[in-house]
C-alpha cells in the first residue's frame, strides 16, 4: 500500500510539473510605432522589415502611418524592429533611415522625411510646447493648420 501511495504521489507531481510548464509561454508584447511611408509597396516593405526584426505580426496603416507589431520580448524589442525598418529606408518615431537606404526606395515610396530640426510653435495656444523631429505635437485642438502652428528653428 505504501508503494502504491508513493507511486501515485510521484505520478501526480510529474503531471503537475508538466501542466505548469506547458502553460508558461513567453511574454508577447504589442507596440505601435510611427513609420513614415506612402503606399502599398511601402506597406509590404515595412511589414517585411518588422518581421525580419523579430516581430511575429506587423501591420502598417498607410493613412495613420502606424505600424502595429507583436513580438516575443525574450527574442526582440521595439528598438530592434525599428532598426530593421530604418535599414529598409523608412524613418520611424525614434530612428532616421540612412540617406543611402532612403535613396534606394522606389520613387513612389519616397515620403517627406521627418524634420530633423527642432520645431517651435508660433501660435499663442501652442507656445508652451516645443518638440523635435516632427510636427506631430501640433495636432492639438488649437492647431488648425500645422504650417501655421510650427516653424523650424535653427
Amino acid at each position: 500500500m505504501k508503494t502504491q501511495s508513493i507511486f501515485l504521489s510521484i505520478l501526480f507531481s510529474f503531471f503537475t510539473v508538466v501542466a505548469v510548464a506547458q502553460t508558461k509561454t513567453p511574454a508577447l508584447k504589442s507596440e505601435e510605432i510611427k513609420v513614415w511611408g506612402n503606399c502599398g509597396m511601402c506597406k509590404s516593405t515595412i511589414e517585411k522589415a518588422a518581421k525580419a526584426g523579430g516581430a511575429s505580426s506587423a501591420i502598417w496603416n498607410e493613412d495613420t502611418k502606424i505600424l502595429k507589431v507583436k513580438y516575443t520580448s525574450s527574442k526582440t524589442n521595439g528598438t530592434k524592429i525599428q532598426q530593421k525598418v530604418a535599414d529598409a529606408g523608412y524613418d520611424t518615431k525614434d530612428l532616421t533611415a540612412k540617406d543611402e537606404a532612403y535613396n534606394n526606395l522606389h520613387e513612389c515610396c519616397k515620403y517627406d522625411r521627418k524634420a530633423t530640426a527642432s520645431v517651435k510653435h508660433d501660435k499663442d495656444c501652442c507656445s508652451s510646447k516645443d518638440c523635435t523631429a516632427s510636427k506631430d505635437c501640433c495636432t492639438d485642438k488649437c492647431a488648425k493648420d500645422v504650417k501655421d502652428c510650427c516653424t523650424k528653428t535653427r
